[in-house]
């Protein structure tokens, strides 16, 4: 599960970069607005963050 981690990651560095370049350019595509962009970019970081705590060895396991 843990690998699922760097994936989440960097598909939201990729929302990242699209809600900023679509803030300043303009919508690229139809349809998805740089807030909806933003959304997603804090929707799968915290995901990723939860897999990684969620699934992390235990001290005393």
């Amino acid at each position: 599960m843990e690998k699922l981690t760097k994936p989440f990651l960097y598909l939201a560095l990729l929302a990242f970069v699209l809600a900023v370049v679509t803030a300043f350019t303009g919508p690229l595509f139809p349809g998805p607005t740089s807030e909806g962009f933003s959304h997603a970019c804090t929707n799968l970081a915290l995901l990723a963050i939860g897999i990684s705590l969620a699934f992390k060895p235990g001290q005393g396991d």
